[in-house]
């Protein structure tokens, strides 16, 4: 099976460009159509492909999908975005203008934390090792 090559930390930095951008707006080619989170964006696998050639287990993202959510069509729907567990999902569900943009924000603030929890681990792997370090 075919994995997904790109930097994890690049995908979640594009991501967040991408939202700050006004990436999930209205598009000019769909304006009928709301745009879907990760999926109606250039760091999904399938980005402007209906057929759709990738499956979704080779995303990246699904690090964050939870088990019981791993078979869906969208998986990455129910990525939890809160510390109550609201999804994607759950914000579409609610359907309302304020739901959606309570959505971005919640989308922003769980890339920030994921690109920062990331940036740390990478430093915390770069570090010399010492023999302090290796006590711990």
């Amino acid at each position: 099976m075919a994995r997904d090559e790109r930097d994890f930390l690049d995908l979640l930095k594009f991501e967040l460009k991408f939202l700050e951008d006004g990436g999930y707006g209205r598009s000019p080619h769909t304006p009928w159509r709301r745009q879907t989170v990760f999926e109606d964006s250039p760091t999904c696998l399938n980005f402007s492909d209906p057929t759709r050639p990738h499956p979704c287990t080779e995303c990246l993202l699904m690090r964050f999908v939870p088990r019981e959510h791993k078979d869906q069509v969208s998986p990455c729907q129910h990525i939890p975005l809160t510390d109550n567990g609201e999804t994607i999902d759950y914000f579409y569900r609610r359907g309302t203008q304020l739901e959606l943009l309570k959505l971005e924000e919640a989308l922003a603030s769980w890339l920030r934390k994921q690109i920062s929890e990331d940036v740390y681990k990478r430093q915390i792997h770069r570090r010399p090792k010492t023999a302090f370090n290796e006590i711990r």
